[in-house]
């Protein structure tokens, strides 16, 4: 599939995958809206592209108002958006016990990691179903298919995401609607330091005892990849690991 002047909304791609994500979709012709809350690294990502390629937009994944009113308030050229890409996530508090979690960390992550991709689905899906054409894809994690020590939270909103995912690829099979999930494995981006609270030597600390990990820009290299396929083919979940996580 031709990319070429398709338009893009990415969410949480100030940073991590979601970046790579926003300018690997530029770089092949996409125009693309980037969401996420910190708006320097945000405008950043546009001087990236360039201004002319991509919009930025201040975005809390909590505040289900500004998010209904997201598509009526996009500039002409970055209006309905056909291709969604679902990557906002938290996890502050995480690799902790559960019960060493509070309950308003633990409310947070499943309120931003699957509500709020249920706030961001609901109101740009319309007009995919309108036009009968869009993609979606939802970020998930290798965590939703398996059992992770210390990832309660973290786990439920991406397993979450998963049987959401399935749910609507069914719902819109007849839409022109293709419904796609790309589930990475252990990735490095600046996301541990955020679930170690800003800690960062804890974060390098987790990632070194890996024998290896992936690239925020391979994950993208995937998303691209299920994108670019004809129409007629959804790659329903195409999950990618290090070869030598374990």
């Amino acid at each position: 599939m031709n990319l070429l002047n398709k338009i893009a909304l990415v969410t949480g791609a100030s940073s991590g995958i979601g970046r790579a994500i926003a300018i690997a979709l530029a770089n092949s012709g996409c125009k693309v809206i980037v969401t996420g809350r910190n708006k320097d690294r945000l405008q950043q990502v546009v001087e990236k592209i360039g201004s002319n390629q991509a919009f930025a937009v201040v975005l809390e994944m909590t505040d289900d108002q500004a998010i209904q009113a997201l598509p009526a308030q996009l500039p002409k050229a970055f209006s309905k958006p056909s291709i969604l890409i679902n990557n906002a996530a938290e996890d502050i508090g995480g690799r902790t016990r559960f019960d060493m979690s509070t309950a308003d960390e633990i409310s947070r992550v499943i309120e931003i990691n699957l509500i709020g991709t249920i706030r961001i689905v609901r109101a740009f899906v319309p007009a995919m179903i309108e036009k009968s054409e869009g993609d979606i894809i939802t970020i998930g994690s290798t965590n939703a298919l398996r059992p992770t020590l210390n990832m309660a939270a973290y786990t439920a909103s991406k397993s979450g995401l998963h049987g959401l995912t399935d749910v609507l690829r069914a719902d819109y099979a007849k839409s022109g609607i293709r419904v796609m999930e790309i589930i990475p494995g252990l990735t490095k981006t600046s996301f541990a330091t955020t679930r170690m609270r800003g800690n960062e030597t804890k974060a390098n600390e987790f990632f070194n005892q890996f024998p290896s990990h992936l690239e925020p820009e391979e994950v993208a290299e995937a998303a691209l990849f299920a994108l670019s396929r004809p129409r007629h083919i959804n790659v329903q979940q195409l999950t990618i690991t290090p070869s030598f996580q374990w």
